[in-house]
């Protein structure tokens, strides 16, 4: 590429790497694996952290939560680090975001070094939005309540908004077609300079609702569709005991998880579609990852917290494009810090400034970098919190007090060591036990040792943000992330 390339990060929202590998066993020729194809795919990726907002604060930023400060005790990413999106406007580039998931917006910190941030949950972009309103209140509640949120911005716009939230958002998917149709727009408008585009596809998420024609191809033959959809996938009850599954049941909520998946697959290969008839495609390094995985009764979990197991840490990371085409499959350790210092190398720019923050490492296929020895994960602060647990459910279960911690995981090529704070320590022989079913610790207390050392001298090297305490919200905001199923 003579001129500088396009970037194009596409976020699979909570796609783990196990069921993303599968489609090539069930979809001839997925768009997904196509690009792996094509491209370079790095089989051994790892995320920094198990949820969407610090896993995305590490992604946009090149450092660790203990770096960044966003968690789930801070819930925001400070202005103290420098954005891979400024960086691309500083050496300009035209800097676009497109968001289906409420923590990725300009609340959380999101926003910064983007020249347009796209909402899908908002048909007209603004910040007073009337979506909320619509959404959570019903019959003639609805109108002394539209009528109090009209004062807080224009009527016209929130009230376009009020019915695209209450009836149009989610008739076709959880925003990944719509995605898709705002950006073939944008890039027919778009103007004649090299472009950094983010997108986050929220498909994968909770609750799990994929078109019934593609589910029925993945679920088990005794139940049906309706049945599924009717399983409890309220991960809170669970957690607390509230609730319990079969195994039959879970193997079902995995089909539909795997078809939301098999679903967002068709969307990815709509955008690299666009971008093809946009004339794009040879000017563009496209790379497609996950922010973190997913529990579906893995270790008696469901979602994507209280733990730092490889079903939460294991991400795809495939890379088509420029010096990635033809790279085949990569089986070195790879943490999705190692994005940004990639693509800045991949776009020729050095910004030195930036680089200096940056706790990754570059793996393109010209840097000379050599191979990770480990990578490293950390979970800062439960979310939710016991206490918010204890007031939705109106109680918990000792059982599910245990979760009360924070945790760290170092993982080498053999072996993951998880710390808690709590005092717990887990070990686990991840080539003879890739499921990380059997603690070998108390067997090998000279590897726990020695990783315990590694861990803390990693944790010595660098100084940690000072970020604490809640940041506040709005209350329509708070309502779009327990539509997530998310608890504040």
């Amino acid at each position: 590429m003579s001129t500088p390339p396009n970037i194009v990060l596409v976020v699979m929202d909570t796609a783990r790497f196990r069921e993303v590998v599968a489609l090539d066993r069930y979809i001839d020729r997925s768009a997904i694996h196509r690009l792996s194809d094509e491209g370079s795919t790095y089989t051994r990726t790892f995320t920094t952290a198990p949820w969407t907002l610090p896993s995305h604060a590490s992604l946009f930023t090149g450092t660790y939560p203990s770096k960044h400060g966003a968690h789930a005790d801070h819930k925001h990413l400070d202005e103290s680090l420098e954005t891979v999106a400024e960086t691309f406007a500083a050496n300009g580039y035209e800097t676009v975001g497109v968001s289906n998931n409420t923590w990725i917006s300009e609340e959380f910190g999101f926003r910064r070094g983007f020249d347009t941030f796209h909402k899908t949950w908002q048909y007209i972009q603004t910040d007073t939005d009337l979506g909320e309103v619509a959404r959570t209140t019903n019959g003639l509640e609805m109108f002394p309540a539209l009528a109090r949120r009209l004062i807080e911005g224009n009527p016209v716009v929130n009230i376009a908004n009020a019915v695209y939230g209450r009836f149009l958002r989610k008739r076709r998917d959880d925003g990944a077609r719509r995605t898709n149709e705002w950006v073939e727009r944008w890039l027919g408008e778009r103007h004649d300079r090299p472009f950094f585009l983010f997108i986050n596809y929220l498909e994968p998420h909770l609750e799990y609702r994929p078109p019934k024609s593609i589910a029925t191809q993945f679920l088990p033959e005794e139940i049906s569709y309706a049945e599924a959809m009717d399983i409890s996938q309220n991960a809170w009850e669970y957690i607390a005991g509230r609730t319990d599954h079969s195994e039959q049941q879970f193997e079902a909520l995995r089909a539909l998880y795997f078809a939301e998946i098999a679903y967002l697959n068709r969307r990815i290969g709509d955008l690299r579609e666009s971008l093809v008839d946009a004339d794009e495609w040879d000017d563009t390094i496209f790379v497609l990852t996950s922010d973190h995985g997913e529990n579906i009764g893995e270790h008696d979990l469901m979602d994507h917290q209280y733990c730092l197991y490889d079903t939460l840490l294991h991400v795809p990371l495939i890379i088509a494009g420029g010096s990635f085409d033809g790279g085949g499959e990569i089986d070195e350790l790879v943490q999705t810090t190692d994005i940004p210092p990639t693509l800045l190398d991949a776009a020729g720019i050095d910004a030195d400034e930036v680089r200096s923050q940056f706790q990754g490492r570059s793996f393109h296929p010209d840097a000379e970098t050599s191979a990770r020895k480990h990578v490293i994960s950390e979970y800062m602060a439960p979310q939710p919190s016991m206490d918010a647990l204890d007031e939705q459910l109106d109680g918990l279960t000792s059982t599910a007090r245990q979760y009360d911690r924070s945790l760290r995981a170092i993982r080498t090529e053999q072996y993951k060591l998880i710390r808690g704070s709590d005092g717990s320590m887990e070990l686990y022989d991840i080539v003879d036990d890739p499921n990380e079913s059997v603690d070998v610790a108390s067997d090998r207390s000279d590897r726990s040792r020695h990783l315990e050392k590694e861990l803390d001298q990693w944790l010595d090297s660098f100084e940690h943000a000072n970020a604490s305490g809640a940041v506040s919200m709005s209350e329509r905001t708070k309502s779009r992330l327990e539509e997530l199923g998310y608890i504040q």
